[in-house]
């Protein structure tokens, strides 16, 4: 059969979280899958957020109920589905009166406790920061703060995860690869597909088009498919920077600043710290987005405010900014735009159809994908049942999700690797952190040492299992060595990696 006339159940666009996730639920019910990515897995906005799986406080005073609840409960689904990429991380939060009164932080914590049915992570409590060992890294003049639980994720680790197991349910997943085109013809959908790196092209028919593009779900609208949606993207512009960390203890910090915004200070790669995130209207090309020195100087600012600790600009270490591609509410303030999602569906009967995603965020993704899958069903009445409430995603089938108890069963049997080091595998890989390591007995057998916890074993992985190809793809993305090495070492990759795919 020629690829012209290759048919799938569903094409999706868009290699972001909410794609990848639509993409294994697919997938995992029996249908039949493509997933187009024009450029990395995660490059764009799944790869630049605030780190977090978490349920939303401060969405709660914009009344957002319904998905605070459902955030909630996914944070827990998520914990259990991959434990070494996700963990709890306990937050504090310092009064200031100057902001909200103690009794509304009071009722919106006792809410979060509550609303979503909390069961592995430990509730509120109030601290005494005079006492509390919390309290060393915070000004003098803040006495109280509250104390509560969210989680930490790798945001790209966790795109990538859900691309492997829907590849491994049958998907397939291309990479650079950009749909320049689709039109409806005979009861399906003709799609047109262009690989970035060779520009090659070949087609592809679907009965079922999905657009997850994120902030390039009104681009494929208009350019690809000619159809102009109901419903509008707000594109909102948020910045993160990575510092030295500060303070001792395994604990964030969530402060609020005078404009009653709230930024996160999170652990970050066990010596650094991630600062963000800002909410200000974008309207340039996605692609383009950058931190600016107005950003860096509102972040800083507001942990000055509260830390003891004085960070200049040049403490700065690494910046990086997304888009987020918000459902428009019309919202006049960028911070109570709505995170909840939206599909707009155009088509039906005997018109295929076309879903497009506007909205998302991290925590929700599978449940996201579950409702899209819910709202396809009328075209694709052979679709199987709800799966993904109960299922590891690749590595995280640890037993009752105990990360620690993992950890120290694999630095026992991989005793000839250094404790970070095994650590390293253990988090990124977990139970796949074997298949890295096959047939490597010693320190030599990882192959070439391109700096900090990069071998030559691990790069070979990535490549084949991952869709690695750049050095960006590897340091960046699929690990945070990037962080560690210099330059010099990511030429070095670079070169290598170059050298390999013309062999």
């Amino acid at each position: 059969m020629s690829e012209e006339d290759r048919v799938v159940d569903v094409a999706v666009v868009g290699g972001g979280i909410n794609g990848v996730g639509i993409a294994r639920d697919a997938a995992g019910r029996g249908l039949s899958v493509l997933l187009a990515e024009k450029g990395d897995l995660a490059e764009g906005t799944s790869s630049r957020s605030g780190k977090l799986v978490h349920g939303g406080l401060r969405y709660l005073e914009y009344y957002e109920f319904r998905l605070v609840r459902e955030a909630l409960k996914e944070r827990e689904v998520l914990l259990r589905a991959a434990p070494h990429i996700i963990w709890p991380m306990r937050f504090v939060l310092p009064h200031s009166p100057e902001q909200r009164p103690a009794w509304l932080i009071r009722l919106g914590l006792f809410f979060y406790d509550h609303l979503g049915g909390r069961q592995r992570l430990p509730g509120c409590r109030r601290l005494d920061l005079r006492t509390a060992p919390e309290g060393r890294a915070i000004r003098e003049e803040y006495k109280l703060a509250f104390e509560y639980s969210d989680c930490w994720v790798d945001d790209a680790r966790l795109v990538v995860l859900n691309a492997m197991d829907a590849k491994e349910r049958g998907a397939d997943i291309r990479t650079r690869t950009e749909v320049i085109a689709a039109r409806r013809e005979n009861m399906h959908w003709v799609v047109t597909l262009r690989d970035a790196e060779s520009g090659g092209r070949d087609t592809v028919r679907a009965r079922v088009l999905v657009n997850a593009a994120g902030p390039w779900v009104e681009g494929v609208l208009g350019r690809v498919s000619g159809i102009n949606a109901s419903r509008r993207v707000r594109l909102v512009k948020g910045s993160h920077l990575v510092v030295a960390k500060f303070w001792d203890g395994p604990q964030a910090y969530f402060l609020q600043n005078s404009d009653n915004r709230v930024i996160f200070v999170n652990p970050y790669q066990d010596d650094l710290c991630l600062i963000g995130t800002t909410d200000i209207p974008y309207d340039g090309l996605a692609e383009d987005v950058s931190v600016d020195e107005g950003e860096v100087a509102y972040l800083l600012a507001t942990v000055n405010r509260y830390m003891r600790v004085r960070l200049t600009p040049e403490d700065v270490l690494h910046r990086f900014s997304g888009v987020r591609p918000l459902y428009d509410d019309n919202a006049a303030n960028p911070s109570a735009v709505t995170r909840d999602y939206v599909f707009d569906i155009d088509g039906g009967g005997d018109v295929p159809p076309l879903l497009s995603v506007f909205g998302g965020k991290i925590t929700t993704y599978r449940k996201l994908a579950e409702h899209a899958l819910e709202r396809l069903r009328p075209f694709l009445p052979e679709s199987g049942p709800a799966w993904t409430a109960g299922a590891c995603l690749p590595g995280g089938d640890i037993p009752d999700a105990d990360f620690d108890a993992f950890l120290r069963d694999f630095q026992s049997a991989y005793g000839w690797l250094p404790a970070d080091l095994a650590r390293h595998y253990a988090r990124l890989y977990g139970t796949r952190a074997d298949a890295v390591l096959a047939g490597a007995g010693a320190l030599e057998g990882l192959g070439v040492h391109f700096g900090h916890h990069l071998y030559e074993r691990e790069v070979a992985y990535l490549r084949k299992f991952e869709w690695a190809r750049s050095a960006e793809d590897i340091l960046d993305r699929r690990t945070k060595h990037g962080l560690h090495i210099g330059e010099a070492a990511r030429a070095a990759l670079d070169d290598a990696l170059k050298a390999e795919s013309m062999a």
